[in-house]
């Protein structure tokens, strides 16, 4: 086993992905971090008191896959941003449903899927309705806006709870930034909000000149993974974007390496 090029996988259940499977243990996952176990108001967990999804994952096999060995278990949320911030409240109500149902894996943590940025002038409203929630907690954060490090981490700082983490996007996916100053982000957010607290999410796709995504080719995210050695990093998604024949390659490259 090589030394873990990433330490977690995201995984966001839709219909085509809602019975995920992987190699990314290989690579040294052993963490789990599900985006939500309800959407737009259907739960893939049963028990919970919500409409059911079509399909439900199979939570007992996933909760045996060496990559999920702990999992931070995604609550209520939407696939519409702007929507998912106006319920916010309302996704709350539905999360209690869930953690009350919970799905039969090892739970290390809860995430709410309601992501922030600067841009949502309103995002201190978050703050008493995380209180609502159980610990350990974590929400992600990006920054398209590119204000830059100790600004985002100063603004976060200004209303987030101290006992809620933080996932942080790392923008590579969509060209907002290169991994080195991804690297400088997480840098700035760990000096303010205690290193424990952060998180990285490495977007392992590319955007597409005329719209949509690719994955990332491993001569593009191995450089990204190295910077963020340090930090537990998360590739985003696993079951879209690192599919087993990127796996091998990430291998190949590790290897080659030496």
């Amino acid at each position: 086993m090589p030394a873990s090029l990433a330490q977690g996988i995201v995984w966001q259940p839709d219909e085509d992905h809602m019975n995920t499977r992987g190699e990314w243990d290989k690579l040294g996952v052993r963490d789990l971090l599900v985006q939500w176990t309800a959407v737009d108001g259907e739960s893939m967990v049963r028990g919970a008191g919500l409409p059911t999804s079509a399909g439900v994952p199979d939570w007992v096999r996933i909760a045996r896959e060496p990559w999920a060995r702990n999992v931070i278990v995604g609550l209520a949320g939407r696939f519409d941003e702007t929507e998912a911030r106006a319920q916010a409240a309302q996704l709350v109500e539905q999360s209690k449903r869930l953690i009350a149902a919970r799905p039969p894996v090892h739970i290390d943590g809860w995430y709410f899927p309601v992501e922030v940025d600067p841009t949502w002038k309103d995002a201190a409203s978050l703050a008493p309705l995380l209180e609502k929630l159980p610990r350990p907690l974590w929400i992600s954060v990006y920054d398209n806006s590119n204000i830059g490090g100790a600004a985002l981490a100063a603004w976060l700082d200004s209303w987030l709870p101290r006992d809620v983490g933080v996932f942080f996007q790392d923008g590579c996916g969509d060209y907002a930034r290169s991994a080195p100053v991804a690297r400088a982000y997480a840098d700035e957010l760990a000096a303010r909000l205690g290193k424990r607290r952060v998180r990285i999410i490495a977007e392992a796709f590319r955007g597409l000149p005329g719209g949509g995504y690719r994955s990332a080719e491993a001569d593009e995210l191995a450089p990204q993974l190295a910077q963020y050695r340090g930090y537990p990093t998360y590739l985003f998604d696993g079951p879209h974007y690192v599919p087993p024949s990127l796996v091998r390659a990430l291998l190949a490259r590790e290897a080659a390496q030496k």
